[in-house]
């Protein structure tokens, strides 16, 4: 069921890669709820993704853009404000790439060359993305831009490595530059906190399997899938939350908050 709560708002969507990606979920939720998309992501993602068929059933055009790159970038930002032809409403930043999770190396032998490229990536991207957009005044009033990122930023899961440096960075760069933009535009920036979610990146971890049914176990709601994820984007997107910025928002089902469930307990003593 549509609310229209975008209805005229025109947003870039990072990272949509195919129909498992919550990027993809969020640009056909956005779409829904009746606002014009630009869809992009990096060119190699582009030609082994299937990005092309959410751009038909969106009418969204593809814009390739190598998030390390400032002239991609920029390149990305201007083109966007030509097809809309007016400022960007809300950008979502759903980018994430661990080097060395994907060379098997484990967070107490990092390779720390593969470590700048993560966090290149993964975190400092979105400061590019919110420096870019600054320089270029394009983003209209009140504009809201979310980045994706997870609980392990604020607490040990071994296996998440490196991406957990990333998303305490991603997170840190949310507040800091939400400070400056709100003071230039009204634009707010904040940070979702998901619960862990089925996605080609997320099933590269280590025991992904086993810890999304220890999280669905943990928390009250159970885990908050990607649709979820979708629906609570588009009000930090919408005007319903024009006073909050410079948050990480936790929407994964009260696992954040339950130090121990009956769900659990009970699977320990059996």
């Amino acid at each position: 069921m549509s609310f229209n709560l975008l209805k005229g708002k025109k947003g870039i969507i990072f990272g949509a890669l195919n129909n498992q990606s919550i990027a993809w979920k969020i640009a056909e939720k956005c779409f829904e709820e009746g606002a014009q998309i630009v869809l992009t992501n990096a060119p190699v993602a582009l030609r082994f993704g299937e990005i092309n068929e959410l751009a038909e059933k969106l009418n969204a055009p593809v814009i390739p853009a190598d998030v390390t790159s400032m002239s991609d970038l920029s390149n990305l930002f201007t083109k966007s404000l030509e097809h809309f032809g007016e400022p960007i409403d809300f950008v979502l930043h759903s980018v994430g790439m661990s080097m060395n999770v994907r060379k098997g190396n484990p967070y107490t032998n990092l390779d720390h060359e593969l470590e700048h490229k993560t966090l290149d990536i993964s975190a400092m991207s979105l400061h590019r993305v919110c420096q870019t957009a600054f320089q270029l005044d394009a983003m209209a009033e009140w504009g809201s831009i979310v980045g994706l990122s997870y609980i392990a930023a604020q607490r040990v899961f071994p296996d998440y490595s490196e991406m957990a440096d990333t998303k305490a960075l991603l997170e840190s760069i949310a507040r800091s530059f939400g400070y400056h933009y709100g003071l230039k535009k009204k634009v707010r920036i904040n940070t979702i906190s998901q619960s862990p979610t089925r996605t080609t990146a997320g099933s590269g971890v280590k025991g992904f399997e086993g810890f999304i049914t220890y999280a669905d176990k943990m928390s009250p709601l159970g885990n908050a899938s990607a649709d979820d994820c979708a629906n609570y984007c588009v009000t930090l997107f919408s005007d319903l939350t024009r006073m909050v910025t410079m948050q990480n928002l936790f929407h994964d089902g009260g696992f954040s908050f339950t130090g121990l469930s009956h769900a659990v307990i009970d699977q320990m003593e059996k």
